[in-house]
């Protein structure tokens, strides 16, 4: 494993390990300690620590003599989850609102504070007008999915208190202030967990998230939403569709289907 990776080797393992769960690599029975310590070069107390995390989360079951056996196929966590998955083909906003209701939310802060110039500009608004600043941690049964931060011009956000924002999606409470949902800007990169999110997505600081950048308009052109969300990258993928479009000497593709799956 890369020593250059900032999760410790266990959850490197570990992580592995499910993939292949999860692909169907894995047959029956995993190989035995001594391979997997050959495999990923580590040592024992290594492999045993990823083996638990496997077996916490039900997907696999060690016994004595007979080694570490894989659930899945056998109404394990993993397989229930797969079958429970959301899969929704339709326009962005559409899914996103349908996986909100799909999961549970823990509000961690709503505030209302002076805006920033990078939030300013990106709500096209004045430096230090008022916006509503939102935390919230979003989860399924598997754990902790997401780490969203929302800013939202106060003139629209005044009722969005926390009873409010852990029971709805803020596109949801948006509407019911009035305003029609037009189109978003959205930009995927990679971030690592700092020391106040890892606890609160239940991964190492140091590992690797999904970033997420989106702003939303409403049907006028006007910025009504920015949203800044880091995603654990074994519990949700984002999927686009693309089909080719013009000629062979000037063909592009753009994306006709878009699928958000988690655990």
């Amino acid at each position: 494993m890369p020593n250059a990776m900032p999760l410790p080797k266990y959850h490197q393992v570990y992580l592995v390990l499910k993939e292949s769960l999860i692909e169907g690599d894995v047959g029956a029975k995993l190989p035995g300690e001594t391979a997997l310590m050959q495999r990923f070069d580590v040592g024992r107390v290594t492999v045993r620590r990823a083996l638990e995390l496997l077996a916490n989360e039900g997907l696999v079951t060690r016994r004595a003599g007979r080694g570490t056996l894989s659930t899945v196929g056998q109404n394990s966590p993993l397989e229930n989850s797969k079958n429970n998955r959301k899969k929704i083909r339709s326009g962005l906003l559409e899914n996103l609102v349908s996986v909100s209701l799909s999961t549970r939310i823990e509000v961690i802060e709503v505030n209302t504070i002076a805006s920033s110039l990078q939030v300013a500009q990106a709500l096209q608004m004045k430096p230090g007008e008022r916006v509503q600043k939102a935390i919230r941690v979003r989860s399924t049964d598997n754990g902790p999915l997401s780490h969203i931060t929302t800013y939202i011009p106060a003139l629209w956000a005044d009722h969005f208190d926390p009873q409010a924002l852990a029971n709805e999606p803020v596109l949801v409470l948006l509407e019911k202030v009035g305003l029609k949902i037009g189109r978003a800007e959205q930009h995927i990169s990679a971030r690592l967990a700092d020391a106040a999110v890892a606890p609160r997505l239940g991964v190492s600081v140091g590992s690797a998230l999904l970033s997420v950048s989106r702003l939303v308009f409403d049907d006028k052109e006007r910025p009504i939403q920015w949203l800044h969300g880091l995603y654990r990258p074994d519990r949700y993928d984002y999927e686009l569709k693309l089909s080719p479009i013009g000629d062979i000497d000037a063909r592009v593709w753009v994306s006709n289907e878009i699928t958000a799956r988690f655990d």
